[in-house]
């Protein structure tokens, strides 16, 4: 299976045309980031409003907990019945959307819980300190909770993305194009490895996507929030005490 898959994955013509893998790639892609830019404009700010007032928790954890437990593939072809017969002539219209809808409410439960739960969990005597400075309650929420609460919020997102990523492959199921296209092509044609190499397609592309987040998210979150402290802050006086220059050294030290 290995070498068949290898087979596939290096023969010249799977790389090529309307069904080759970067066309595949990029309908995948478009999929993904769509239903995850509509989720995060939808859920992070209810999770922020939420988090602050602290509001409504009990519901939207329940409605959070319930979307999570909806099965996709019914719950797809429940859209489609109901959306399709009322989109003529635009497309793929009839089956994105229908689809776009279901990952959007795969996206949604990941997102609202963390952002939420990172502003819920902000340390009150940091929001204490913010207020005697003076600030208003938007000041608090955005200079003080949400930079508290991003490393959450993220780490969010990244578990939104994997799942995205890993269930629009049923776009093909209602003849949409992604990587799902060599799985569902696959099983019809019963060409196991192109199923199988499908599958990997997905897995590859769901990890470079967290990877390219965990960056994303290294650069943009504090390193006091983090916990990654700089390691070299007093080495410059970890010397001998008779080390040429260490009086000096520390003297200049105390004066700072």
């Amino acid at each position: 299976m290995i070498h068949d898959i290898l087979t596939f994955l290096t023969t010249s013509a799977n790389w090529h045309g309307p069904d080759g893998v970067p066309a595949r790639l990029s309908e995948h892609a478009e999929y993904s980031v769509i239903a995850l830019v509509i989720a995060t404009l939808i859920a992070l700010p209810l999770g922020l409003v939420i988090g602050h007032t602290g509001r409504g928790t009990a519901f939207v954890s329940g409605i959070a907990n319930s979307l999570r437990a909806l099965p996709t593939i019914g719950l797809l072809i429940f859209f489609v019945v109901l959306i399709s017969p009322h989109i003529h002539g635009k497309g793929d219209a009839a089956y994105l959307i229908p689809t776009e809808i279901v990952l959007v409410l795969l996206a949604v439960p990941s997102i609202l819980s963390n952002t939420y739960a990172g502003v819920q969990n902000v340390d009150p005597a940091v929001r204490d300190a913010a207020k005697g400075m003076g600030m208003t309650g938007i000041q608090v929420l955005f200079k003080v909770e949400l930079p508290c609460a991003l490393q959450l919020i993220i780490s969010g997102i990244r578990s939104a993305t994997l799942q995205v990523v890993a269930t629009a492959t049923i776009a093909a199921y209602v003849s949409l194009g992604g990587f799902g296209r060599f799985v569902f092509d696959g099983l019809s044609q019963q060409d196991y490895a192109q199923m199988a190499s499908g599958a990997l397609l997905v897995a590859v592309l769901a990890v470079a996507a967290d990877l390219g987040l965990a960056l994303l998210q290294r650069a943009v979150v504090s390193r006091g929030i983090a916990g990654r402290y700089a390691k070299s802050g007093s080495r410059r006086f970890s010397g001998p005490a008779n080390a040429p220059g260490a009086e000096l050294t520390e003297a200049e030290f105390a004066r700072i």
